[in-house]
This record gives C-alpha cells, sequence and structure tokens, in this order.
C-alpha cells in the first residue's frame, strides 16, 4: 500500500467495511485520554518539552499520549524533514561508492524523526480529529509532497541507487536485502527518478496540487458526514428501530444540540443499516439520499475535486510513460495489468447479475404481498430483504444480535480464536497512556510467554473519526532497527446507552476478525527491513490476511464459546446458529453487485488517458456502469464518487478491486486449512510461518504457493459467496 518508509505511518489499512475510506464527523475543543484540553497555541515549545522529538521511554516506543499536545506537531515535522534530508543528502553525497549497506541500508535508517512524527500525526487525523489538527493537515500535505520529491527525484541519489540495481547479480544479496533494492529502484522509477529536469519540475507541481486535493476531498467528508445527519422530530417515525438505538439517537441529538429530537448519523457507505429496521418509506428515502446525494452541493461540493484528481493522476501517468493510472498503480501487484482486474469482474458480472435480479423478485413479491404499490427502490432494498429473509429462515437480525454483546465477542469469540490458532494471548496494558478514554491498550504475548508486540483497540464511534474500519501502526516492526510492532485497530460500531451494553451486529463481527487479520500482518511480522515489514504489501495482497480471518468468526465451535444472551447467558440455541449458517449467503448478489459497482467505477476513473478532459461526474458515472451491465437502479455501488474516499482519495485508487482479489487468496487458503483439520496451532503456526510473518520479503505469490502449495483457485470464493455452490 505504501511507496516509502513514512507512507506506513500516514496512510491506514483499509478493512472491508471500507474504511479509510469516509468521513467521520468533526469535533471541536478535543481532549486527550487524560481530559486536559489539547492546546492550540502555535508557539513552538523548547526541545526539551517536545515529546515527539525523542524516542519514547514507554514499551517499544508507544507514544507517550498523556505528553503530546497539538502544539508538538507542527515543529516536529519541521525538525524531522530538515533532519530526513540532511541524512538522505549524506547518503547522495558520500564520495564512497555506492555500497547496499551505505545507500540502501543507509536509507532504510533515515527519517526516524519524521516518520515517528508522521505515524502518530496521521493516526490520530483518522481517529481523533479536531480543528487543530486538520488545519495543519492541510498546511502539511504539499510540504509532505515536495519532501518527498525532493529525496526520490534526487539524480544523485538515485544513480547509486541504480548502479547497485545493475549490478544484482554480482552483488550477491541474500534474498531480503535482493528484494529490497528492487523495491527501492521500482519505487524511484515510479516516483520519476529517469525523468529529464523539465518533467521533473511538472510531477512535482502535479504532486504537490494532488497531496493538497486529496487533504481537502477527505477534510470535506469529515465535515458532510456530520452536516447531513439525519434529524427526526417525531419517535413514530422511528418505529421498527430497536429502544436501544432510539435511546442511542436522542442521546446522539442532544449531544448535538437537538434536544428531544433524534439523530441518525450517515455511515460511510451508500446503504446505511439503520434502513433494515425503519417502517416509514419517506424517512429511509430522506435517509438514504442524504447518504447518496452527499459531496454534490455547496461548499463542500467534491466534485470538482473529484474531476481534478483524476485528471492530474492521468496526466502523472501519461508523463510516466504509462497509458493510464490504472496501468501505473498496478505495476508490481499480483493483478499486474488492469486487464487482468477488468476480466477477474467482468467474469463474475452475468453469476452475480443473476443472483442480484432473483433476490430483487423476491423484493418485489414482499413488497405487493404487504399491499404495496410501487417498485423497489434502493432505499426499499435493506428493509424488504430483512423481511424476505426473516419469512425464508425464520431469522430476525435484532434476535440474533443480542447473542453478541461486544466484550464477549472481543474476549470469547477474537482473543480466544487466535490463541486456538496461534498460541497468542492478549493482557491488557492499563498503564501505558491512550489516546482517547474508549480506546484500550493490550500486550500481545506468544505461546511462550514471549513478547510480541503492543496493540491498541479502539472499536466505538464517535465524533472526530473517519468512518469505517482500518488498522494502522504507531511503530513498524524492523530487525535493522530492533523495533518491535505498536498496532491499532479502528472501527465505529455504536456505543449500547450508558449503562447498557453494547450489542454487534455479524457484520461488524466478522470487521473485528478481519481487522485483527490486519493487526496479526503487522504483529507477526518477522523480517530485517522495515520498507518490507508487515502490511507494506501490494494492494491486492494485503486484504488477504485479513479477510481469511474473517470465517473463524462463523464456525461452529467458535460461536459456540462466545455467542451468550447478554440477559440471560444462555448460548446462542443450535436451531438459530443454524438459520444464522443456513442464512449467511443471503442478499449475496447485492452484497457483491455494490461492491463490484465500485470497482468498476474505480477501475474507469482511472482508466482514462492523459489528454482527457474534466469529466462530468454524475454523467461518468452512469456510462461506467452501463458500459459493465451493472446498471441495476435498485443497487448503486458502495460508494459514489463524491464520497468513495478508497479510490478518489488516493489509498486504493485503481486498486479497490483488492478486496475481491484478495478474498480468491483467502477464501482458498481457508478451504486449504479445514481441509487440513481447521482451528490447531499446526495450522496456525504453519500459515503464520509463510504468510504473517514474512511481509514482503519475498514476491506475495510465492509467500502463498510457500503455504498452500499451488496458486488459488476461484472456486472457493464462488461457494464462499454462495455464488456457485459445490454440490
Amino acid at each position: 500500500m505504501r511507496k516509502s518508509v513514512l507512507a506506513l505511518a500516514i496512510v491506514a489499512i483499509t478493512a472491508c467495511s471500507e474504511s479509510p475510506d469516509s468521513a467521520a464527523n468533526k469535533i471541536e475543543n478535543a481532549t486527550d485520554a487524560q481530559g486536559a484540553q489539547l492546546a492550540t497555541d502555535p508557539a513552538a515549545p523548547a526541545k526539551q518539552d517536545n515529546p515527539l522529538l525523542q524516542q519514547s521511554s514507554l514499551q517499544y516506543q508507544a507514544p507517550d499520549f498523556s505528553k503530546i499536545r497539538d502544539e508538538h506537531f507542527q515543529p516536529a515535522f519541521e525538525q524531522g524533514m530538515a533532519e530526513h534530508l540532511q541524512e538522505v543528502q549524506a547518503i547522495a553525497g558520500n564520495p564512497e561508492l555506492a555500497s547496499f549497506n551505505n545507500t540502501i541500508v543507509a536509507m532504510e535508517k533515515s527519517g526516524s524523526l519524521l516518520t515517528r512524527v508522521s505515524r502518530v500525526f496521521f493516526n490520530l487525523a483518522g481517529t481523533d480529529s479536531n480543528e487543530a489538527r486538520r488545519a495543519l493537515q492541510s498546511e502539511l500535505a504539499p510540504k509532505l509532497a515536495a519532501h518527498w520529491d525532493s529525496i526520490y527525484l534526487n539524480d544523485q541519489l538515485f544513480s547509486r541507487v541504480a548502479s547497485l540495481y545493475d549490478q544484482r547479480v554480482a552483488l550477491e544479496l541474500d534474498p531480503e536485502s535482493d528484494r529490497l533494492l528492487e523495491v527501492y529502484y521500482d519505487r524511484f522509477v515510479k516516483a520519476g527518478a529517469k525523468l529529464t529536469a523539465e518533467q521533473k519540475d511538472t510531477l512535482r507541481a502535479l504532486n504537490e496540487e494532488h497531496s493538497s486535493l486529496t487533504t481537502q476531498f477527505s477534510q470535506n467528508l469529515l465535515k458532510i458526514t456530520k452536516e447531513i445527519a439525519v434529524v427526526v422530530d417525531d419517535k413514530q417515525e422511528l418505529d421498527g428501530m430497536s429502544d436501544s438505538a432510539i435511546k442511542s439517537a436522542a442521546a446522539a441529538a442532544a449531544e448535538a444540540g437537538h434536544e428531544g429530537k433524534y439523530l441518525i448519523s450517515i455511515t460511510n457507505t451508500t446503504r446505511q443499516p439503520v434502513l433494515a429496521s425503519l417502517k416509514n418509506r419517506e424517512l429511509r428515502q430522506r435517509i438514504w439520499e442524504a447518504s447518496a446525494n452527499r459531496g454534490t452541493s455547496g461548499e463542500l461540493d467534491n466534485r470538482p475535486v473529484v474531476q481534478r484528481l483524476v485528471q492530474i493522476r492521468a496526466q502523472k501517468a501519461d508523463l510516466l510513460g504509462y497509458d493510464n493510472w490504472a496501468e501505473y498503480q498496478l505495476t508490481n501487484t499480483m493483478a499486474e495489468k488492469p486487464e487482468a482486474v477488468m476480466n477477474m469482474l467482468s467474469s463474475m458480472v452475468p453469476a452475480v447479475i443473476s443472483n442480484t435480479k432473483a433476490e430483487q423478485a423476491a423484493i418485489q413479491a414482499m413488497i405487493e404481498r404487504e399491499g404495496g404499490d410501487f417498485e423497489a427502490q434502493p432505499w426499499d432494498w435493506a428493509y424488504y430483504a430483512e423481511k424476505v429473509r426473516q419469512d425464508k429462515y425464520d431469522l430476525n437480525e435484532q434476535e440474533v444480535r443480542e447473542y453478541f454483546e461486544f466484550n464477549r465477542v472481543l474476549n470469547d469469540g477474537l482473543f480466544y480464536t487466535m490463541n486456538r490458532l496461534y498460541g497468542i494471548r492478549f493482557e491488557e496494558r492499563p498503564d501505558l497512556p491512550v489516546y482517547h478514554p474508549d480506546v484500550q491498550a493490550y500486550e500481545l504475548f506468544d505461546h511462550d510467554g514471549k513478547s510480541l508486540a503492543i496493540f491498541y483497540a479502539d472499536y466505538f464511534a464517535r465524533e472526530g473519526k473517519r468512518g469505517g474500519a482500518w488498522m494502522s501502526s504507531f511503530v513498524g516492526q524492523s530487525g535493522l532497527l530492533e523495533q518491535k510492532p505498536v498496532v491499532v485497530n479502528v472501527m465505529n460500531i455504536p456505543k449500547g446507552p450508558e449503562g447498557e451494553p453494547t450489542l454487534v451486529s455479524y457484520d461488524h463481527v466478522t470487521t473485528m476478525f478481519h481487522e485483527l487479520g490486519h493487526g496479526l500482518h503487522g504483529m507477526f511480522s518477522d523480517v530485517r527491513y522495515p520498507s518490507l515489514a508487515g502490511t507494506n504489501t501490494s494492494r491486492d495482497y494485503v486484504e488477504f490476511p485479513s479477510t481469511f480471518e474473517e470465517d473463524w468468526a462463523g464456525l461452529p465451535e467458535v460461536l459456540e464459546n462466545y455467542a451468550y444472551h447478554y440477559k440471560t447467558g444462555e448460548p446462542i440455541p443450535a436451531e438459530l446458529l443454524e438459520k444464522v449458517q443456513k442464512a449467511k449467503n443471503f442478499n449475496m448478489g447485492f452484497d457483491t453487485l455494490e461492491y463490484m459497482s465500485a470497482a468498476l467505477l474505480d477501475m474507469e476513473w482511472h482508466s482514462l488517458p492523459g489528454d482527457a478532459e474534466l469529466q462530468d461526474v454524475e454523467k461518468f458515472e452512469a456510462a461506467a456502469l452501463k458500459k459493465h451491465g451493472v446498471d441495476l437502479p435498485a443497487v448503486p455501488p458502495r460508494y459514489k464518487s463524491t464520497y468513495f474516499a478508497h479510490s478518489i482519495g488516493g489509498g486504493y485508487s485503481a486498486g479497490y478491486y483488492a478486496y475481491m482479489w484478495s478474498e480468491i487468496l483467502a477464501a482458498d487458503a481457508f478451504a486449504y486449512i479445514r481441509e487440513r483439520g481447521g482451528l490447531t496451532r499446526k495450522n496456525g503456526d504453519w500459515y503464520r510461518k509463510n504468510i504473517l510473518e514474512t511481509g514482503n520479503s519475498r514476491p506475495p505469490m510465492e509467500s502463498y504457493v510457500k503455504f498452500r502449495g499451488q496458486e488459488p483457485t476461484t472456486e472457493a470464493l464462488l461457494e464462499r459467496r454462495g455464488l456457485n455452490p459445490k454440490g
């Protein structure tokens, strides 16, 4: 996912709950974990008073959030960039002949201060944003873009890297070192190191504008999401929502200054979970339209940002010698070429459309059975799909949720499974400072009692946090730097009303497993070089280890350990469990189609040539969906362009397909593990050794084949999604 050592710090991994994508509400006058007011005085503190200017004394250099204040960031960034440039210039100007150690290893060791402050700042900007942090983020965007250009467009430095690359065979490096040299060379070339001086100037200008616009896009989403929250005056309009959800909506409204009313927040995707329960069709439409039309009007209109961002990417790709941004992005990925992605997605369209139309017919029949005289619209789908599911499987989602109390899911589900599979245990560390009271710190111990990592769990929704779910790192693993990982998992689970337990949906349960899959990919990492550690892999591989962990959540022996009624303590009844299992692929046509539509939209945006004019956003979206035969009015894309932060925000531009690509690996791997005995330490240790520990120290497919014995097939994926089940 990343193109530099620093990028690991500033780009969060996103999970299929769709994360860094989206926006959360802004928070004014944020407070730290101790409740002290965060200062906004721009005056730079003295070095001895700035905790970011030296390594943290806490275990594994975990940030000391009790000392970090907003005014510490800017001087730390400025000093970090200055120190990094000095270090890099010393490497570039070294009078000695280039060697692997004095060039590549030296670059791996450079920029420690900039990496440290970036990891802390950008993680907090995503999880606990405020006005001061947003302002600094906007200011930093072009400066950091220029900083990295000054390194990767440095002719003297690139000549040293290129000379080493040209003599790779003669150097006789060990496999991991050879891999690192290859990664560095490709990184420089893709950054424009081979361009002329005039072309580099053009590229610098494009990079600076691009960085500013991606920041504007994400910050617009933060503001939009708060502004479009739906306020409901009359409780009767909420008929169908649970009492707990209504209490939470009342509390959210009161906190937002709407005492006596009810506030329904908009989540990051087009589909809104609350639509499955609301009986009031007009309110359902109002909520859906607030979601689907976000970023298309007023001062926060993201359409001009979308237009220019995709144009910049096309122009940059053209400058670097590629036909389009998708071709540029897919070099050094498992897919390799845009054609491979298009073929993979297109091959699934007929089966997915067939399934979806069958689901739509069942929904339309339910509407008519209940006396409705209208065709199913996007705001009707979830509501009537739930009725169809209840009718077909006699399964009530709210009833199921009562068996998924958050703490039990976490400890007796998630942590229990990882202990069974890998022998690890999570021990609470209340002594470690956290950046928000909702965050819980843990230490991860191996089966032999050896300490492996620090893990932060930040699961609950709040203002100041962007939408979705993701994993990121405060400290990355590295044998070279003698660093152990400090990792965070972030989600947006609505907390239960004060004094009541938090009950989570099964989707949230599987997302918890998914994100810890990312977390273990970072915490189990056992490589020498930081650029190759943990999740520093291609987009279409990084989601494999996380998706692999999801299916353990539904394994009967795992469910039987954590699925207990939150009031009675009774285990989930066998008949209800059987219904859950039978219904797990219900509505899979819809789920797959809305994802594929977004992935195809992403690829179409980033297949524009360098000379393309600015595109009309709505017309382009409609044409792209029609082109691929996925333009079903009742099933819009999971994201539209103006809030498609995965794609337009930059992290997964021309890479949103990666979730499906990775799911092929995950489904194939899970089926293989089940064939070998399932949830056992032997299986977990084999998977850990060959997949989770290796990072990017070797090509991803090489790691997969080492684990599996062969390349994956799509058979297990189709079965997993119920699109072509066995038998």
